[in-house]
């Protein structure tokens, strides 16, 4: 073996695949908040249209502003994960286990989260991708004996029991206090 190094031969590894760490072009930001308009506009238009379809005389607007804010809600849950994305993936792909989530792990976590959502659907049970996908990585985490971050797991596990009383309070809550004001 030799000690001498060919000249070009010491270079760093290229990076494979996106650079997560770099932020967005502000260009990408203006396209995007000229889709997310263009949305708005789009649903705002169809609730006038629905409206002025059905012919009969709109005594209050109340109810078609609240769906107003529903759908801006929705498009608010969307930019949510759309921003928040790389939380998601480093969550899921690097704190539930003690070593970094292999390509064969991701691949058997998926096809058992695709099965068991493809089952659920089948029998009509609601279930969460996300929580089924956690589950799947968990499992192959403890498959693979790396061990679980018991902290990440405790937390997704205390979300999961907690999501649907307290979800099922506070709109049981808004609903109760919407319909006093409405009606």
């Amino acid at each position: 073996m030799t000690d001498i190094a060919l000249p070009g031969s010491i270079e760093p590894a290229r990076r494979r695949g996106p650079d997560l760490d770099r932020g967005f072009h502000p260009a990408s930001g203006i396209i995007f908040l000229g889709i997310v308009a263009a949305a708005l506009l789009l649903v705002g238009y169809s609730i006038y249209a629905d409206i002025e379809d059905t012919g009969a005389r709109v005594t209050t607007y109340l109810p078609f502003i609240l769906l107003l804010v529903a759908l801006l809600i929705a498009i608010a849950l969307g930019l949510g994960t759309t921003v928040g994305w790389k939380r998601i993936v480093v969550t899921v792909g690097e704190k539930i286990g003690k070593t970094h989530l292999t390509y064969a792990q991701g691949a058997c976590a998926e096809i058992t989260a695709a099965a068991t959502i493809a089952a659920a659907d089948g029998f009509g049970l609601p279930v969460s991708t996300t929580h089924v996908l956690s589950s799947g990585i968990a499992g192959t985490m403890a498959a693979n004996g790396s061990g679980l971050q018991l902290a990440t797991v405790r937390n997704i596990a205390l979300a999961w029991v907690l999501t649907l009383p307290a979800t099922m309070a506070i709109s049981g809550g808004l609903y109760w206090l919407f319909t006093r004001l409405i009606g």
